[in-house]
């Protein structure tokens, strides 16, 4: 007769179904052991969902969570609950899960429980404002602390003005130039590399997210791969998220090269990002300013005056865009998914 055990655990790895189980303790540390040379190993067990997961629809566990298991002497693990998230990454869910998931989820979770996010872009081609402010718009959004890294400053010759632009960009994110190459800027990182934090790590292909990675850890965690000369971009070299532990007791979330993260209801963290832009608003004549053609417009005089460049203001507007864009179509499939329901509950074979 099997005997079973409940017990918290902490995702650190999803591939299809089957996900890799860290052991944590009451409060959520995860459970390592020492070893003879003052090293520690953390064990692992590999799990999967339980049948309810599939027979209601719940939303499956992402790297990052915490969940409830139940375990046994021949070493089974079934994922009962994932527990209450702490911080989310979420982005619009375009293609739906596997025919065993329900299709109604509006939004796709990628990882979860972070307490800072490194925005990595680096100073060659992939420099991007309008990429950094979604990500910095995204992140503050979540409740983590955005972090933008401005990787290869050594390929860079105006390094201290690109971090003038982004903390323009930006002012309430931190914003640190770095060489893994050289260690140029590396010793302002160890402010957030606390042990048993968490920081999830977000960046295009080829920006230098795994140098940096095994530059922090001091030796070498993560394969690199060449980018092109011609365009400065990369190839993926993570292919599936993962969580692990650095050796000064970090943790570590690494994604997929992103080159694109949606913006999805995401006002809050827009607003905060471009809270400039935003106090202009209350400057304006008219309570109802289109900010186009209205006399008294403190936007246009701003534009007029160089104080707001008109980059800045088109990647306000773009963002908010993209978020409308984005809540429509929820709303959409909301709708459907809702008729879709009340024919099913009604007799209609779909």
């Amino acid at each position: 007769m099997k005997t079973n055990n409940i017990i918290t655990a902490r995702v650190s790895c999803v591939q299809k179904n089957l996900y890799t189980l860290l052991p944590c303790a009451e409060d959520g540390t995860v459970i390592s052991e020492a070893t003879g040379d003052g090293m520690s190993v953390i064990s692992e067990m590999t799990g999967k969902l339980k049948g309810k997961f599939y027979n209601l629809g719940l939303e499956p566990p992402v790297v990052g969570d915490y969940v409830k298991v139940f375990t046994n002497e021949y070493s089974d693990a079934l994922i009962d609950e994932v527990l209450p998230r702490k911080t989310v990454f979420k982005r619009p869910n375009r293609s739906g899960h596997s025919e065993a998931y329900v299709k109604n989820l509006l939004e796709e979770t990628i990882v979860s429980n972070f307490d800072y996010v490194f925005i990595v872009t680096s100073l060659n081609q992939d420099y991007s404002e309008n990429r950094i402010a979604r990500y910095v718009s995204i992140t503050l959004n979540t409740g983590a602390k955005p972090v933008v890294i401005l990787s290869k400053a050594d390929l860079c010759d105006d390094v201290e003005l690109k971090v003038e632009i982004t903390k323009a960009v930006c002012d309430k994110a931190d914003v640190v130039a770095i060489s893994s190459l050289t260690g140029y800027g590396i010793e302002e990182l160890k402010t957030y590399l606390q042990k048993d934090k968490t920081i999830a790590i977000v960046g295009s292909s080829g920006v230098g997210k795994s140098t940096l990675l095994n530059t922090l850890n001091g030796s070498d965690l993560m394969k690199v791969n060449a980018i092109r000369d011609e365009d400065g971009k990369g190839r993926h070299t993570t292919t599936y998220r993962q969580l692990f532990r650095l050796e000064n007791g970090v943790w570590i979330m690494d994604t997929p090269g992103l080159r694109e993260i949606g913006v999805l209801d995401m006002e809050e963290g827009i607003d905060e990002t471009f809270s400039d832009v935003v106090a202009l608003f209350e400057q304006c004549k008219f309570n109802d300013c289109s900010h186009t053609s209205e006399p008294g417009c403190a936007v246009k005089k701003a534009l007029e005056d160089g104080t707001l460049s008109e980059e800045r203001w088109q990647t306000y507007l773009q963002l908010h865009t993209e978020n409308e864009w984005g809540k429509a179509k929820m709303m959409q499939i909301a709708k459907f998914t809702r008729e879709y329901q009340k024919n099913r509950y009604n007799g209609w074979d779909l």
